[in-house]
């Protein structure tokens, strides 16, 4: 069952964007035409129109804003709407002068051609993203010509869930300018009737709320309209711009003189069910709470407020236990103990004496709990009647113990059997979102994401209030046998007090005169059965209330269910059965024209006497957590201003999009068409940031300060070709793709010693490091951490040359010096050559179109008694590289093989060893895994890994000494 805050109807409402380098005085505009008041840049948003119908619990959602352009040029309008992650788009239309341009909803890969054809030609971009915790945004814009009207519509639907006993419909306003005709109208039929409606704003007094609002319900019809007028839309009585700007929250629930109500028409029912007023099910749970180090500062504080929150309202009834786990797991008691007023007082000291430290072991520490759990049932030490919960909260990916997620979901399956739900709570970015969800999953509960903010401790606590009165376990829901067909998720382990159960299905027989349904459940005393019998004609009479229904809406209400489901099932499924579900998927969103994760929107739009096309695909809650941080995204396409000044930049730490890479869409700010382009001279953009001296001394150096450039949010594919990076201990990686492996190997020298990474006569390009030990360094070489602490980058052909510290980086352009620090975000271009620093994260060096490498600044807490800040080097693309290039990294460069044999336990047993054939050498080799930080600073990423012992004597060529040099540069 779902638990989240699900909301209807989340929008926010912004138009007016014009192209830039269009004339943007408005001196110049009035003296030709007089603007109506509230136009921006010559575009007037003269009607915004949110139309939404709620029948039965599923809204149809319609978002209309009409614009003029009174400019005397083309102007580009933009059309922003934030829609919830629950809700499917499906429909969308662009009206210019009468002409109407469709959205229409294709299979993924049928549109993938369109997509990339368009992206060849820098003419799209991803219209819908991640916008905020619950929200997604759509985005279109177009160029509209003087005096021309536009209209744009977009049409979204979505099943409202209950959330603590009520509905919400969130509305979130921003039309950016006054609006002559702004109105929201929500008319909601509920056949059961309505028994509470409410609305609500949070950017307007309730006087003038109370003149703008409208709201009333009566028997089964509910209704909400908010009409503000021009002055009522002032930020002041004599201002132009808008106090529209802030959350319109409408909340419903309806009556329950039965616990359920069951619906027809059409052929297709909907069952609901939500009893009241039964006892509450006592309750065993076990809070999993992650204290390693990553939880230090206001993630712990946060954390230990909630839980000193929750023990508050934990029931005597109860069970309950507290298990931490950071590198090693620690419990507050050995078994579950009863919440009596003794054992919560002690459970506050507990939790009040957290405190982090060490790594991530989540296996272990499941394994506990799960373990506690079953023990406690099956040595009768918790009541019969009585339902256990684990809920797990963590910061980071396993790094201790088995760490490999698939293993893990293994282990915690088999342990739970069914018998018992798992909640996991990610908190923050910085984790592996899709493991956690995976994982819940497939153990009948769900993961949330608690944000990083200053509510943290609320969102903690308002999750353990959905889950803390389970009022029915072991929920079933009954059909007639052979009058059912494509029935959703019917069986539930819990039904807690203030949510509802759904299900919906198809009738065999349309013609049957009556229709039972009945719900099974245990409760907290006795086993309960509801039954609820419809007589077929009579609900074919109570359901004329036409004016409010719109049309097959059950039978979309069950299409929208059982694509959710199956979308679900899909993420724990493989081979045949994934594939099945799928294709089963698909063919509901086409059908039924729903944009889903499956499925694209593809719109064609007039730009310049030639049809452009974007793509609308809705993202996941995964993929952004995975894989793209914000400070790491990537961008696909730049445009050098000129010839001359070379390859634009990567912005805020991302890897360049070189040719043999996947490239993803951006959206360009107006009038650059979608397209990045580079500063063709000078800028600075930005007066915090300090240049060192002889900035810019030399000729062709231009320098930028924090670029406007826009980044893709989608999914970074990852380079075809092989790379290599060195990070840590140092430890050195080399990934291939091929053979979907890697290869790794230490260098243990004295700090102070410089390596050569990279050697190319050719390009006259060569990378050294400089080793680092730690503050209190042991002499015993065995034990002892180096890491690299310096990095000096040097190309001969342009007398360039660079050197990185974990404080500053240091260029020279032939004699003339440049000084920056990692607290600068800076872009540098010269003939051939770009450097970019993200602020106290990475830096890009990218040398034409062939080289680039990636600098990683690891920082440690200032106080940290053993380790100093230190680097991380990453090879993207080596293309551009001779076949002459060498050092500990580019010999790696050419094409080897190595063959993998005979795999043994070794004297580790969770890391096996086995026999490595390469450059004509045997060597034993130990399975393990190293981390890459490109994509994730903070935490990382694991890569497995072969790991060759002896400084890597038979990978490299020669021993590790001959690589040692004199000098950084």
């Amino acid at each position: 069952m779902a638990l989240a805050r699900w909301l209807c109807l989340i929008l926010a409402l912004l138009s007016g964007l014009a192209v830039s380098g269009f004339p943007r005085n408005p001196s110049r505009l009035l003296g030709k035409r007089s603007l109506p008041e509230g136009a921006v840049d010559g575009i007037e948003v003269y009607s915004t129109k949110v139309n939404c119908k709620v029948t039965s619990r599923f809204a149809h959602n319609v978002v209309t804003t009409r614009a003029v352009n009174h400019a005397n040029t083309a102007k580009e309008v933009s059309f922003d709407v934030e829609l919830p992650k629950t809700a499917f788009i499906t429909n969308f239309t662009l009206t210019i002068d009468g002409v109407t341009y469709p959205g229409n909803v294709k299979e993924k890969e049928v549109a993938k051609k369109q997509y990339e054809k368009a992206v060849s030609q820098g003419k799209t971009a991803g219209l819908v993203k991640a916008s905020g915790r619950k929200l997604e945004k759509f985005t279109v814009s177009v160029n509209v010509a003087a005096g021309s009207k536009v209209t744009f519509e977009l049409t979204y639907e979505e099943l409202l869930k209950r959330h603590k006993g009520k509905y919400e419909m969130y509305l979130k306003v921003q039309p950016k300018q006054l609006v002559k005709h702004f109105e929201i109208t929500v008319d909601i039929f509920e056949p059961q009737g309505i028994s509470t409606l409410d609305a609500e704003a949070s950017f307007i007094t309730n006087d003038l709320l109370g003149s703008a609002l409208t709201k009333s319900f009566s028997g089964k019809k509910g209704h909400v309209s908010f009409k503000p007028s021009l002055d009522q839309q002032r930020s002041c009585p004599t201002c132009t711009d808008s106090l529209l700007k802030g959350d319109f929250i409408i909340t419903y629930d309806v009556n329950r003189e039965s616990p359920a109500n069951v619906q027809i028409v059409n052929g297709y029912f909907v069952h609901f069910f939500a009893p009241q007023g039964l006892p509450v099910v006592p309750k065993s749970v076990v809070f999993v709470i992650d204290v390693s180090g990553s939880m230090h500062g206001r993630k712990m504080e946060q954390t230990k407020d909630a839980l000193l929150k929750i023990l508050e309202d934990v029931k005597q009834d109860d069970y309950l236990n507290f298990i931490l786990f950071s590198g090693d797991v620690t419990t507050w008691k050995d078994s579950l103990v009863p919440a009596t007023p003794e054992n919560i007082q002690e459970a506050r000291k507990f939790v009040m004496d957290i405190h982090d430290q060490g790594m991530t072991n989540i296996n272990d520490a499941l394994l506990r709990g799960i373990s506690m759990l079953n023990k406690a049932r099956e040595e009768h030490t918790v009541p019969e009647r009585s339902t256990s919960i684990i809920i797990m909260l963590t910061d980071g990916d396993a790094n201790v113990g088995e760490s490999r997620p698939e293993k893990i979901q293994e282990n915690v399956r088999n342990a739970i059997g069914g018998k018992f739900p798992l909640y996991n709570l990610g908190f923050g970015n910085n984790l592996n979102y899709n493991f956690l969800e995976n994982m819940a999953l497939e153990n009948h509960g769900l993961a949330r994401r608690i944000y990083e903010d200053s509510d943290a401790s609320l969102q903690l606590q308002g999750f353990y209030e959905e889950v803390a009165n389970p009022l029915l376990t072991g929920v079933e829901a009954e059909y007639p046998q052979n009058a059912i067909l494509d029935l959703t998720q019917n069986s539930y382990q819990h039904f807690y007090d203030g949510s509802e159960i759904v299900v919906a299905g198809r009738l065999a027989d349309e013609d049957m005169n009556s229709f039972k349904a009945a719900v099974k459940g245990h409760g907290a005393i006795n086993d309960l059965t509801f039954t609820e019998e419809v007589d077929m004609k009579e609900m074919e009479k109570a359901l004329q209330e036409q004016d409010y229904i719109f049309g097959d809406y059950i039978e979309r209400l069950w299409a929208y269910l059982t694509i959710e489901q199956l979308l679900e099932k899909r993420k724990n499924a493989w081979g045949e059965e994934k594939e099945n579900l799928t294709a089963q998927a698909l063919e509901l969103s086409l059908k039924y024209h729903f944009v889903t994760p499956l499925t694209s929107m593809v719109v064609t739009k007039p730009e310049d006497n030639e049809n452009q096309t974007a793509i609308a695909n809705k993202p996941g809650e995964g993929p952004l957590d995975a894989e793209v941080i914000p400070s790491m995204a990537y961008l696909s396409e730049y445009v050098p201003a000129a010839a001359e000044h070379g390859p634009a930049l990567f912005p805020s730490g991302v890897l360049p999009e070189s040719a043999p890479w996947n490239r993803q869409t951006v959206g360009g700010s107006s009038g650059d068409g979608g397209r990045l382009r580079a500063l063709g001279s000078l800028k600075v953009r930005g007066v915090n940031q300090t240049l060192g001296g002889g900035l810019g001394a030399s000729p062709g150096l231009f320098v930028s300060l924090s670029p406007l450039f826009l980044l893709s949010t989608a999914s970074y594919q990852g380079p075809k070709t092989p790379y290599y990076y060195v990070d840590g201990d140092p430890h050195f990686i080399i990934q291939i793709p091929e053979k979907d492996d890697a290869i790794c190997f230490n260098i243990d020298e004295d700090p102070g010693t410089v390596l050569r990474l990279i050697q190319d006569p050719v390009t006259g390009l060569t990378v050294n490091g400089q080793i680092i030990g730690e503050k209190r360094g042991s002499s015993d070489s065995q034990n002892r951490r180096t890491y690299f602490g310096k990095l000096g980058i040097a190309s001969a052909q342009m007398d360039f040359r660079i050197e990185v510290t974990p404080e500053n980086i240091t260029l020279w352009n032939g004699d003339s010096l440049s000084t920056f620090s990692w607290l600068d975000t800076v872009m540098v271009t010269q003939d051939g050559l770009s450097v970019m620093i993200n602020r106290k994260k990475s830096m890009v060096v990218s040398f034409g179109d062939g080289v680039a490498f990636v600098v990683v600044l690891h920082q440690v807490w200032k106080k940290e008694p053993a380790h100093h800040d230190f680097l991380g080097f990453y090879v993207v693309d080596s293309r551009g590289m001779s076949a002459q290039t060498h050092g500990l990294l580019g010999q790696f460069f050419h094409p080897f093989d190595f063959q993998v044999s005979d795999v043994h336990p070794g004297s580790d047993p969770t890391k096996p060893d086995a026999t490595m054939v390469v450059k004509n050498h045997q060597l034993t080799v130990t399975r393990g895994s190293q981390k890459d930080y490109r994509k994730d600073i903070s935490v990382g990423r694991n890569v497995a890994c072969w790991f060759v012992h002896n400084n890597g004597q038979g990978l490299i060529d020669g021993i590790h000494r001959d690589y040692i040099v004199p000098n950084l540069l």
